[in-house]
Formats: C-alpha cells, sequence, structure tokens
C-alpha cells in the first residue's frame, strides 16, 4: 500500500487548519466533516509520480475511499495517470482506458471537493468522451446526486474545449443556468470564459441570445424566459465568464 504510506509519511499537522478553513469543512459549509493531513498539492503529484505505476484497483479503492482529503485526491490524481498511459498499455491486466472510467464514475462519492473534481474529471472523463456520445455529461449536470456531481458534467467539457469543441459547455451550461450554489456559478463561468478564449465571439452569442427552456426558473416580478441569459445567469457566473473581455464591455454587461 505504498501511495497510502508514503502520503501518510508527508503529514504536516501545522497546514491542517489552513487547509480545512479553505476547503469549508465547518458546520453547514460545502466540505462539512472532511479531514487533512496538512500535505499541499505539489507535494501530492510527487508521490503519485514515484507510485502510480505499481497501484492496482483494490489499492486504490482504499486510497479514494479515505477519510483523508489528500488521499483521495491522490488516488485520482494516480487514476488519471494509469488512463494516460493504458492507451499504449495498461500498467496491470485489466487496468484499461474504460476501466479507470467505470472506477472513476463508481466513486464518484468520494469526489467530493471542487478540486477532486477539477483536477480529475476533464483529463479522465473529457478525454474518454473526446470520440464518444457525451450524453452521460448532460445526465450528470441535470441528475447528478451530489453538487460534486454536477460539477463533474460541466468542469469534464474543459477538454472538449481545448479541442476546439465548445457546443457542449455552451449547452450543459443552460442545464445549470439557475443553479442555486455558488459552486456552481464558478464552475460554469470559468468553463464559459474557457470557451469565450476559443471564440469570443460564440461567448458573446450565448450570453445576449435567450435560452430556449419551456419550464423556465422564474423569480418574483422577472420574466426569466424573455430575457438574454447574461440577464439571467447568477453575478458571479456572469463574472467568471467575462473576465477576458475588454473593461468597457465587461462594465457594460454587468450595468
Amino acid at each position: 500500500m505504498k501511495l497510502l504510506q508514503e502520503m501518510l509519511s508527508h503529514a504536516d499537522p501545522t497546514q491542517v487548519a489552513g487547509l480545512s478553513r479553505f476547503f469549508k469543512t465547518g458546520p453547514g459549509q460545502y466540505g462539512e466533516g472532511d479531514r487533512f493531513l496538512g500535505i499541499k498539492v505539489p507535494v501530492t503529484r510527487d508521490v503519485v509520480k514515484e507510485c502510480w505505476r505499481q497501484m492496482s484497483f483494490d489499492e486504490l479503492e482504499t486510497c479514494v475511499t479515505s477519510e483523508f482529503h489528500e488521499v483521495r485526491l491522490a488516488a485520482l490524481l494516480t487514476l488519471v495517470e494509469v488512463f494516460r498511459h493504458a492507451k499504449r498499455s495498461p500498467v496491470k491486466p485489466g487496468m484499461t482506458q474504460e476501466a479507470c472510467v467505470d472506477f472513476y464514475l463508481a466513486h464518484t462519492a468520494f469526489i467530493n471537493n471542487w478540486d477532486l473534481v477539477d483536477l480529475s474529471c476533464y483529463p479522465l472523463l473529457g478525454v474518454w468522451l473526446l470520440d464518444k456520445d457525451r450524453t452521460l455529461l448532460y445526465e450528470l449536470a441535470r441528475n447528478g446526486k451530489t453538487l460534486w456531481e454536477q460539477r463533474i458534467g460541466i468542469v469534464s467539457t474543459m477538454t472538449f474545449i481545448r479541442h476546439g469543441q465548445l457546443d457542449d459547455t455552451f449547452a450543459i451550461a443552460d442545464i445549470l443556468l439557475h443553479h442555486p450554489h455558488d459552486l456552481i456559478h464558478k464552475a460554469v463561468g470559468w468553463l464559459l470564459r474557457e470557451a469565450g478564449k476559443r471564440n469570443k465571439a460564440a461567448l458573446e452569442a450565448y450570453l445576449t441570445s435567450i435560452k430556449p427552456d419551456s419550464n423556465p426558473t422564474v423569480m418574483p416580478g422577472i420574466d426569466r424566459a424573455s430575457q438574454p441569459r447574461y440577464k439571467q445567469m447568477p453575478r458571479t457566473m456572469l463574472r467568471y465568464a467575462i473576465e477576458k473581455f475588454p473593461e468597457t464591455q465587461r462594465q457594460a454587461y454587468l450595468r
């Protein structure tokens, strides 16, 4: 169980309180109850680099279900490495790319904070779906059992954006446009901003057009369905989406 042992050996209790605050582990916060070893991400990456070739799914199971946040992250980063290399040759029999994806989707209950999602989903799930049907991401965004599954649905489209494919990002953003949670607002805004880096005109067309919606979310006194998207979306989502626009244009949207 080298990965687990190595991670435990790097525990730094002086960092635990700060990480617990940063990842909102207090009562009622999104990371409530999570526990930390006090290990920073670069250290975790170094451990993964040393250990990933020796891992089995059984060992990954132990790590991804750990009570400690950093051990779960190490397991996910290891899974990404195993997945990435499995296209040429599985590191162990049965550890194919498809098996890695199946393992990932079977353990989303433990991918339960924004960093665990953002560092794992698009280099694994996004890459896997690049040449496949993407209904899975729409289902996660629409019907995900947790906030984190919904975030996987949108953040996984980063891979598509990097290949110049923007349609899924815009379509899944529509599913999450009226989501109540700030962490979804930030994720959607971030992915829209990335899409805009590829094609600013496409992002502007998305923001200024009206979202087709047979069952719009309605606020008192506001008919959201008749407004362009930039007026419908939460303020945080809009700020993230237009962050790279020229300042005068950005202010015009915000006003």
